[in-house]
C-alpha cells in the first residue's frame, strides 16, 4: 500500500484506478453515475497492489467545502476477489492513520448505509439521516479527532 498525490501518478495507476472504482461502483452496484467529478485532483490516492493487480483503493481529502473544511475518506474499495479478507479495514485503517498523522482534524464521510457499522467499527458516529446518492442510500458520518 502506498499514497500518490494526483501529480504522482502514474498513467497505468490512474488508468488501473478508474478501472477498479467503475468495476465496483458502476459494474457490481448496477450504478451509472459520474464517477470522475473532478475532485481527483485535490485527493490523496492510497493504491494496493497485489501481483502487479489494483485490489483495493481509497481517496482521501485534507478539506471538503461540502462538509465545512472536515478531512474526508471515499471511493472506499476492494476488488471482488479479496472482499472478506479484512483488507478492506486494513485500507480504511491506513487512510485514518494517515488523516490522523497529517491533518489533526474529524473525518467526514458520506457512507453507503448497508456499511454503517463497517465505518462504525472505526469510531465513525451517523450524523445524518439516510439520504439517496446516484441512486443508493448514504449516510453522513463523522470520526471526531
Amino acid at each position: 500500500m502506498y499514497w500518490r498525490k494526483w501529480q504522482e501518478l502514474s498513467k497505468q495507476e490512474l488508468y488501473d484506478i478508474i478501472q477498479l472504482r467503475l468495476a465496483v461502483f458502476s459494474v457490481e452496484q448496477d450504478c451509472p453515475y459520474q464517477d470522475l467529478d473532478g475532485l481527483d485532483q485535490q485527493a490523496y490516492h492510497l493504491l494496493a497492489y497485489q501481483d502487479l493487480k489494483l485490489v483495493g483503493y481509497i481517496r482521501l481529502f485534507e478539506a471538503l467545502e461540502q462538509y465545512q473544511g472536515d478531512a474526508s475518506i471515499g471511493r472506499v474499495c476492494c476488488c471482488d476477489s479479496i472482499r472478506g479478507s479484512g483488507f478492506g479495514r486494513q485500507l480504511m485503517q491506513q487512510a485514518i492513520e494517515f488523516c490522523d498523522q497529517k491533518f489533526h482534524k474529524k473525518i467526514t464521510i458520506s457512507a453507503q448505509a448497508y456499511l454503517r457499522d463497517f465505518y462504525h467499527d472505526f469510531g465513525f458516529e451517523v450524523a445524518s439521516e439516510i439520504y439517496l446518492e446516484d441512486g443508493i442510500e448514504h449516510i453522513k458520518m463523522v470520526r471526531k479527532k
